[in-house]
């Protein structure tokens, strides 16, 4: 019941061969003249990503990459699990669990695993140290798609909390971002006296209140900053609002073209305008096997419904105070309100960085791991 076995991807050539005669048979649609991105991605900027992914970018590369750590599955809760566990050689290192967002996948972690596993052979102190576990949540790429509802923050948390036992760590840090920034403070909550302390960066559910109680306790800085926050996403939002209520109805097209999920998936890759220079931008080979793993495994639309089974948990109601030591740092495009996060979290650690983006394992790596061992650095004394 608790087998734990290893795993190594191996896409047949067969589904490769077959993605590129889907991208040869695009049917494109039109687009206004000069219409840019005000309408939603860009035809111009899709078709050459798309030209690049048929004729430039080598999915075995990629594939090789992500062998290069050791993978496993198990079963949780009646649901497969996969997941990277990637060991230190430091003794004295500190278990996390890394939990990726919505459209990723744990390849986003490809940059950081090695100066956070082994800093020694980074330049950095082998005090810093940390073993590595990343999870595919369920639902997405190689975990398979969910086969039950219900798998929102509250039991994914759960499913992390029994997957960290089962590997034998009586004692672990969480890290996520944007879904990641929701299920690892949800794992301090439903195992408190085993989790050290959380991490997060895009914190997600502390940029606007849900209630006029909620904004009133704020300073009038920060309300003027939700204010705002609210602005922008009311017209950044459709594709949370799709999901969040009719996630199936989207999960055919999802299925079924390999350009229309590349779009769907831009509408956070590239934070709406590619050409903002105050970002790093995603790397295109970054984007496109993140895309490609949950078209090759056929959970594009599984990987959706996160948003609806997430939809009360995450913003409907206001999770109890977590008692766990928790940092939060902030990257460029991040509007998370320190206010809103002090009310649900024991934040301990508030970082801001001029770099990066919603992205930031992809788009500030050395940033977001420098970030990490500053905030488990005090925390480590105490284990």
């Amino acid at each position: 019941m608790n087998a734990i076995t290893p795993f190594r991807v191996d896409i047949p050539q067969a589904l490769l061969d077959e993605l590129d005669d889907r991208l040869a048979r695009t049917r494109w649609p039109d687009e206004l003249p000069d219409a840019g991105w005000s309408y939603g991605v860009n035809k111009d900027y899709l078709a050459a990503l798309v030209e690049y992914w048929r004729s430039g970018y080598d999915w075995r590369r990629h594939e090789a990459r992500l062998n290069r750590f050791p993978q496993f599955t198990t079963e949780i809760d009646g649901q497969n699990v996969h997941f990277l566990h990637v060991r230190s050689p430091e003794a004295e290192a500190v278990p996390l669990v890394m939990t990726h967002g919505w459209p990723s996948t744990v390849y986003d972690f490809q940059e950081v695993i090695g100066p956070l596993t082994d800093p020694r052979a980074h330049g950095g102190d082998p005090a810093d140290a940390f073993h590595v576990v990343a999870p595919s949540v369920p639902g997405f790429a190689f975990s398979g798609p969910t086969r039950q509802a219900g798998w929102g923050i509250k039991r994914t948390a759960r499913a992390w909390a029994e997957l960290m036992r089962r590997l034998d760590y009586p004692q672990y840090g969480a890290h996520g971002g944007d879904f990641g920034s929701l299920v690892s403070p949800e794992v301090g909550r439903v195992d408190p006296e085993h989790v050290l302390g959380v991490h997060v960066h895009a914190l997600v559910n502390a940029s606007t209140p849900s209630t006029p109680e909620i904004l009133a306790a704020l300073t009038e800085a920060e309300q003027a900053q939700a204010r705002l926050n609210q602005q922008w996403w009311q017209g950044h939002s459709g594709y949370a609002t799709q999901m969040s209520t009719r996630p199936q109805t989207l999960a055919y097209a999802l299925n079924d073209s390999p350009v229309g999920q590349l779009a769907w998936n831009l509408e956070w890759f590239v934070d709406w305008d590619p050409s903002r220079t105050d970002q790093a931008p995603v790397d295109r080979d970054a984007i496109l096997t993140d895309v490609a793993i949950l078209w090759l495994t056929e959970t594009a639309g599984s990987a959706a419904r996160i948003y609806l089974e997430s939809g009360h948990e995450a913003w409907g109601s206001r999770p109890e105070p977590s008692p766990v030591p928790t940092g939060v740092a902030n990257f460029i495009g991040d509007r998370a309100i320190r206010g809103l996060a002090e009310q649900t979290n024991k934040i301990t650690h508030w970082s801001r960085h001029s770099t990066g983006g919603h992205f930031a394992p992809l788009q500030a790596p050395d940033d977001l791991v420098a970030d990490i061992r500053t905030f488990f650095k005090g925390l480590r004394t105490e284990r």
